[in-house]
């Protein structure tokens, strides 16, 4: 058993290996509805990680800056599959959350047009409210490169080729038939991504530098998605209100 200290200093006893997911469940179902990543002795860890010593675990949500940005960072996910349902050729680059929302760029052979648009924010809709559960898994180097090129993704072969040297497994998150090369950390499920809202398109260049075009990009024109949640109402209205989306333009490269 190990000793987990909680919000409030408050300490409670758990098997080695408890994930935070675990931790808030036990403590209540809205509160694991609710956590989107956690700290494990201060630092920002995905809800699926072992706690194997005693440790001061912070359970954090979309109202804690880490897990708004753990938030979005999943509806990037959801804004990638939705693309590629649509449009298997597209290519995936990156899909962060930033301060204000979320982007995903995309390699594909011509502009989303405003009617794409609207498709894949109903593709979206679709993915939330199939609640696709959210799994992770670590490849070695070589083989997570081997991954990616049979994926036929070669902005995602270009970033884990840069980590080959580190010796370090390549970590990947999957949800469906989605999988992506990722960090995290992510949410348990897509299910709390309720409202969402594309709105337009404009451009950037891959990894900000015109003369980093990839070879298989050459002659098309790359559209990164950026979602940004609204200004207004309360975290907790927005997350829980159809009527108050998740704003967002795709910006072409």
């Amino acid at each position: 058993m190990i000793n987990i200290e909680l919000k409030g200093g408050v300490v409670k006893e758990f098997d080695a290996g408890v994930t935070p997911a675990e931790i808030a469940k036990s403590i209540g179902a809205g509160l694991y509805k609710a956590v989107c990543c956690a700290k494990i002795n201060g630092e920002v860890v995905d809800l699926r990680t072992p706690v194997t010593e005693d440790s001061k675990v912070e359970l954090l949500t979309f109202d804690d800056p880490e897990g708004r940005h753990a938030f979005w960072h999943t509806a990037s996910h959801i804004l990638a599959q939705a693309v590629k349902r649509l449009y298997p050729n597209a290519k995936c680059a990156i899909g962060p959350a930033i301060e204000s929302g979320f982007y995903y760029d995309f390699d594909v052979e011509k502009p989303f047009s405003n009617e794409d648009l609207q498709k894949i924010k109903a593709e979206m809709k679709k993915i939330v409210k199939s609640g696709l559960e959210i799994s992770r898994f670590e490849l070695e180097p070589e083989k997570a490169v081997a991954l990616l090129t049979e994926m036929n993704e070669p902005y995602k072969v270009e970033l884990a080729q840069e980590h080959t040297d580190k010796g370090e497994n390549i970590s990947f998150y999957k949800q469906g038939e989605f999988t992506d090369l990722c960090a995290g950390p992510h949410l348990m499920s897509v299910a709390a991504v309720k409202a969402i809202e594309l709105t337009n398109c404009t451009g950037a260049y891959w990894r900000g530098d015109a003369s980093k075009a990839h070879p298989a990009a050459q002659g098309r024109a790359r559209h990164p998605a950026v979602a940004a949640l609204r200004r207004g109402r309360g975290a907790k209205a927005r997350l829980a209100a159809d009527q108050d989306p998740l704003y967002g333009e795709i910006r072409p490269l």
